[in-house]
């Protein structure tokens, strides 16, 4: 890995949770719900098999949303390189998943992409 990729994959373990998100254009993206660091052993999302039972709680239970909630290739490369969840006002669902390659910097409390939002995934 060069050094760019060392520092961005270090950037995503100064985020927290709060924190403002924006692109690189400057244009504010939202503020961080979800960091989760990479996982290399990471390669696939499984959807629960359990039967929902009759309960009300058991049913709610059952069709909760795993994390991430994008398509399974793309859940895959989140879960191994590691990714933010953004809520945001951008997209019609309330949030986006950033890629930690996508972090350029974390300066001033503030998470930088070095995209712009409109190339972000919106959550399902």
């Amino acid at each position: 890995m060069n050094k760019q990729g060392i520092e961005r994959q270090t950037a995503i373990h100064r985020v927290t949770t709060g924190m403002h998100v924006v692109d690189m254009n400057g244009v504010e993206v939202g503020a961080v719900d979800l960091v989760q660091r990479g996982d290399p052993n990471a390669v696939t999302v499984q959807a629960p098999t359990a039967d929902p039972g009759s309960s009300l709680d058991e049913l709610i239970e059952s069709t909760a949303v795993e994390e991430p909630d994008v398509p399974a290739d793309l859940a895959a490369r989140l879960l191994h390189s590691g990714y933010l969840k953004v809520s945001t006002e951008l997209t019609r669902t309330g949030a986006v998943y950033v890629l930690a390659d996508q972090i350029g910097a974390v300066v001033d409390g503030q998470v930088r992409l070095d995209v712009p939002a409109a190339d972000l995934q919106p959550e399902e």
